[in-house]
């Protein structure tokens, strides 16, 4: 959805049924790859979601000031609501999380007023990092302000026993991530035998970070009848084809440039050696303007760019996955807030770190792979703003940078 502050799917707010479908039998094959149900952006306009929505739940989408939706939503709502099986794709910053949210809403809504929504998980949402989950929660919970629906997020590095009381206690919606999730699984805490909707939010990223066994065990679990719903801004081959064992008939949407950045992103290469980096980095940093995010190859190497960039002038903060959740909830709030001008992050911030007004992405080295690159840039240039990507590129990199640009489809100059 479009207005004039962010969008839903990044929103923050404070904590407070389905179609009849054919049964199918765990592990059954659905074929090859199903063909594109293709959108443009002008042949799928936005459109005002307030006559497709339960007036509670209009409610919650005006309070946060949305007028129309965007594209992505336009095209999978009526799908979604309908009840199909959705694999979906657009630029990064396009409001996927709302497209998958506002259907499952509605869903409940329905069955609410039915007297038919009783206590237990209708609906999970997996998503491969702990920032990400939260995101997806957060939106969840600025939608449902004025309903029933109760919903809760389950991740690690926090203490399992509130997650444990929220799933036994049945919340509507799960938003969780694999390995936590699998680790309540064993103690048989959730019950999703009424489960009605499952959603994959990046399947890519789950599958890089070696949770698709985890993802397959947890689906083996679930009811056999229910909708499936896979977004991402990347989909590859290899990924399109695990989907299809969890996927039925399923509509396939593509918005924009497939596996594309968005549009409003400018790129740009500054050719730098390897040992002059950091301070080319603080020179630069301290004449840009607004947040900056870095991104770096390893956990030591950001690390080690933090300090440096510390000890020349620069307030920065680092961000991966070796550092506690109270210290990655810190950065990220550091980071927001203003009190550091610049994180330094692991690909474990190029999903799910929704902060508004990120001006520059700064790859410190060139990225390992054209899906890393287009969502690490996604981080800027979100809900239509315009925004900058750098990539510092080593002369022993140029090569790597050449074949990164063919493979994204842009030119960095």
């Amino acid at each position: 959805m479009s207005s004039n502050t962010t969008d839903p799917s990044h929103s923050r707010r404070p904590n407070r049924g389905a179609p009849s479908r054919r049964p199918r039998r765990k592990g059954q094959s659905t074929g090859p790859k199903p063909t594109p149900t293709t959108y443009s952006v002008r042949e799928q306009a936005p459109h005002d979601p307030a006559p497709i929505l339960h007036p509670q739940l209009a409610r919650g989408v005006a309070d946060l000031g949305f007028k129309e939706t965007r594209p992505i939503q336009s095209a999978v709502l009526p799908y979604a609501l309908a009840g199909d099986d959705v694999i979906a794709t657009a630029e990064t910053g396009t409001g996927k999380t709302a497209a998958f949210v506002l259907p499952i809403l509605q869903r409940f809504m329905t069955l609410l007023e039915a007297g038919t929504l009783g206590p237990g998980t209708r609906a999970l949402i997996l998503a491969p990092t702990r920032e990400l989950a939260v995101q997806i929660e957060d939106a969840i919970q600025g939608l449902l302000y004025h309903t029933a629906i109760t919903s809760a997020v389950v991740y690690g590095g926090v203490p399992m026993e509130p997650q444990d009381r929220a799933l036994r206690a049945g919340a509507h919606i799960i938003v969780a991530t694999p390995g936590r999730l699998m680790d309540h699984m064993r103690s048989q805490t959730p019950d999703f035998s009424p489960l009605e909707v499952l959603v994959l939010d990046e399947a890519d990223r789950m599958m890089d970070m070696g949770f698709w066994p985890d993802v397959q065990r947890i689906v083996s679990q679930l009811p056999p009848v229910r909708q499936t719903l896979l977004f991402s801004a990347t989909m590859p081959d290899d990924v399109l084809k695990l989907a299809a064992e969890l996927v039925k008939t399923p509509k396939y949407i593509e918005i924009g440039r497939s596996g594309g950045p968005a549009r409003t992103i400018t790129h740009t290469v500054e050719t730098v050696e390897s040992k002059d980096k950091p301070q080319w980095l603080a020179r630069f940093l301290k004449q840009a303007d607004g947040p900056t995010l870095v991104f770096t190859r390893t956990k030591h190497g950001a690390d080690r760019l933090a300090r440096q960039l510390h000890a020349l002038g620069v307030r920065a903060v680092a961000l991966h996955g070796d550092r506690s959740q109270e210290q990655r909830t810190a950065a990220v709030e550091g980071f927001r807030s203003g009190r550091h001008r610049v994180l330094v992050a692991t690909d474990i911030a190029a999903r799910g770190l929704d902060i508004e007004g990120i001006t520059h992405v700064i790859n410190f080295e060139v990225p390992s792979s054209p899906e890393a690159y287009v969502h690490r840039v996604g981080r800027t240039g979100r809900d239509l703003t315009s925004g900058t990507a750098l990539t510092l590129a080593a002369p022993e990199e140029q090569r790597a940078l050449r074949a990164l640009e063919k493979s994204v489809g842009v030119q960095l100059e």
